[in-house]
């Protein structure tokens, strides 16, 4: 650090990403990547774009909002688009956060909120998961302040339902939800339909994971017209060319191949559940996921054991050293064939052990 760092950032905790090696080729399990390459159809949309770069991109996603609404069910006025849903988190914890309205959150989830919470100088609150590492809605139904929950929750991979959202919303009416929905489209039960519903709503979804463009750095809000207002006068405030023209595009394409979508989507499914009974016949505890991952841990090696023999293997696994779940690696679903090199190098782990 500097001598002109600022003081009030000296103590902030940075987002630690996944690990991206570059010393031999990996199998890549820990980001949460699909495994499959973009859509045909969004990659040469994207190039075609790259050929009017010199200009500026359209600020409102004007292409992309009318496919989107069109995909979605909603209005433009509902929608904002953000680099990555992030960033449109970030938009959130700016706006709808302050002195007087702390943001709320789970004290195992997306290990964001708090970074964004803490740059901004935002009092948060952490309310502890249950034992079995599930929310329970219980003890939010009565707090005051910005609620922010991932839904499928990261990284654990369980989900709540909209019935429990419903409530939430209901019990909160003063107070906005924001529903983060990077993994919903795995297996989870979408908030979306109740933006129609309650004003105090915020969905988020990214581009990053089912659609397959976590390089093109494209994420998306939903909400009433009034939330939206209140997000894109951050956004024109902070980075109103926020989305470049080759991202808009390539999403355009993402949107409208929906046929390449749902093939992939069904493929991780089937990854997940083979992946997850092979761990299990293996003795694991793994968490019942809606996400592109699990979160598994083994009766016989300790979490961070088994992610640096991994590593060790070239398997590359997420593994989190917080006191409650350092027992635990998340895995990201990849294709069949990495799933069975995954089990085959954890199956050499246990003989090595012997």
């Amino acid at each position: 650090m500097s001598k002109f760092m600022m003081d009030r950032l000296n103590a902030l905790q940075a987002y630690v990403p996944g690990e991206q090696p570059q010393d031999k080729t990996y199998v890549k399990l820990n980001t949460n990547e699909c495994p499959f390459p973009p859509s045909p159809y969004a990659t040469r949309l994207a190039r075609q774009a790259a050929g009017s770069l010199n200009l500026y991109c359209d600020p409102e996603c004007g292409v992309l909002a009318s496919v989107a609404a069109e995909t979605f069910g909603v209005s433009k006025e509902q929608m904002i688009f953000t680099n990555g849903s992030d960033e449109v988190l970030d938009f959130a914890f700016l706006a709808f956060c302050g002195e007087s309205c702390p943001a709320l959150f789970p004290d195992i989830t997306y290990g964001f909120y708090p970074v964004f919470a803490s740059l901004h100088g935002v009092p948060y609150r952490e309310i502890p998961l249950n034992e079995d590492l599930c929310v329970d809605i219980t003890p939010y139904l009565s707090l005051k302040g910005t609620l922010f929950l991932a839904n499928p929750n990261a990284p654990t991979g369980v989900a709540l339902g909209r019935a429990e959202i419903e409530k939430l919303l209901q019990a909160r009416p003063d107070s906005i939800l924001v529903v983060d929905e990077a993994y919903v489209d795995f297996g989870g039960e979408s908030a979306l339909p109740l933006i129609e519903k309650y004003d105090n709503l915020l969905v988020t979804r990214t581009f990053s994971k089912s659609r397959s463009l976590a390089g093109g750095r494209l994420g998306i809000g939903f909400a009433c017209p009034a939330l939206i207002a209140d997000l894109k006068k951050v956004k024109y405030s902070v980075n109103p060319y926020n989305v470049n023209s080759m991202t808009a595009a390539a999403g355009v394409g993402a949107l409208l191949d929906q046929e390449y979508f749902a093939k992939n989507v069904a493929v991780i499914q089937e990854n997940r559940a083979y992946v997850t009974a092979a761990l299990k016949e293996r003795g694991f505890t793994v968490l019942p996921s809606s996400a592109n991952f699990i979160f598994a841990k083994s009766p016989d090696i300790t979490g961070e054991t088994l992610y640096k023999k991994l590593k060790e293997k070239g398997v590359l696994v997420r593994y989190f050293a917080k006191e409650r779940i350092k027992a635990y690696v998340r895995i990201t679903i990849g294709t069949k064939e990495q799933s069975d090199v995954l089990i085959s190098k954890i199956d050499e782990i246990a003989e090595e052990s012997k």
